[in-house]
């Protein structure tokens, strides 16, 4: 088959276009490097650089493609509470020019990673796809609104969509940029290099982290399946995980102690957030494989910012 990426070369994307070109298909990529890496693209990749808000470069991308992977967007909480314009402009703006250039090319079926975000606080967990979802940050938002509009746009125009909503991803290659970085690799970097890790409100609210190969393997299934266009899917591990439960594993697998500061005064976001897969499951065939202490042991071995030299990360 022949798939575009959009946002191919950030954490997941690569992950996932790497996979397909190992699988034997033909891969483009596109993508504006604003918090990507194009060196580690397999080389039989085509990489484009720009912007998915261009229509006429969409056009040109899109050509005999069969299936689109949507996945560049703005993706920091934290950041899209300073900047709500610019998440609105590349995660829902971005998906709407992407979902007309689909439109005007004939390409068949999209996949959109949508996020767990948007789920916010529930009062029952494991929370299920049918949950009202209640987003407390301009990023939620921003990919609740591009569901709607990849579902809403895809049956005017008689494409196949489907949205994955993606968890806690984790694994080897995730950015960690200066401030607001995930959770995982800056708790990860803490431990490797004695520094302290800080714990909003009391450390105990929970949250699903899943493994990044696990997710590609959902992504790979949501391209072929037959049957769930309009559909959405929770991608997590379907296990809750503490922030302070997160500490410890990090600990037994760095095998040092970390320094831990709590600031009650700063809230941990949702008290609890755990996904539901079992339509993933059913539908896609989804079985996570790498618990939390596997998968942050690999990030340890396969990831060149965490493989001490001289007593320091690479």
């Amino acid at each position: 088959m022949r798939f575009l990426v959009t946002g191919g070369a950030g954490f997941l994307g690569t992950h996932l276009a790497n996979r397909l070109a190992h699988l034997g298909h033909d891969v483009l990529v596109l993508d504006d490097l604003s918090n990507g890496r194009r060196d580690r693209l397999h080389p039989l990749i085509t990489f484009k650089q720009g912007d998915v808000d261009n229509v006429p470069l969409l056009w040109s991308l899109l050509h005999e493609v069969d299936c689109v992977y949507h996945l560049a967007a703005r993706v920091s909480v934290a950041q899209s509470i300073l900047h709500p314009r610019d998440y609105n402009r590349v995660n829902v703006g971005g998906t709407v020019s992407l979902m007309e250039a689909m439109r005007d090319t004939g390409v068949r079926r999209v996949v959109f990673t949508s996020s767990g975000a948007l789920y916010g606080r529930q009062p029952h967990q494991p929370v299920a796809e049918e949950a009202t979802p209640h987003p407390d940050s301009p990023y939620a938002v921003s990919k609740w609104a591009a569901e709607q509009y990849i579902h809403t746009i895809g049956a005017l125009s008689g494409l196949e969509t489907v949205a994955l909503r993606i968890f806690n991803a984790y694994g080897p290659w995730q950015s960690l940029p200066i401030s607001h970085a995930p959770v995982v690799p800056r708790f990860l970097q803490q431990a490797l290099t004695g520094g302290s890790v800080v714990l909003f409100g009391d450390g105990r609210q929970t949250r699903d982290f899943v493994y990044v190969d696990d997710v590609v393997d959902a992504l790979l299934s949501a391209a072929t399946t037959a049957g769930i266009s309009r559909q959405v899917f929770n991608i997590g591990s379907g296990r809750e995980t503490s922030i302070a439960e997160l500490v410890d594993a990090i600990e037994r697998v760095a095998g040092r102690a970390v320094n831990r500061i709590v600031n009650p005064d700063k809230s941990g976001g949702a008290p609890r957030l755990v996904a539901d897969i079992s339509r993933a499951r059913a539908r896609l065939g989804f079985d996570p494989q790498t618990t939390l202490p596997a998968g942050l042991a690999r990030m340890l071995v396969e990831d060149e910012r965490f493989a001490l030299r001289n007593g320091k990360p690479a």
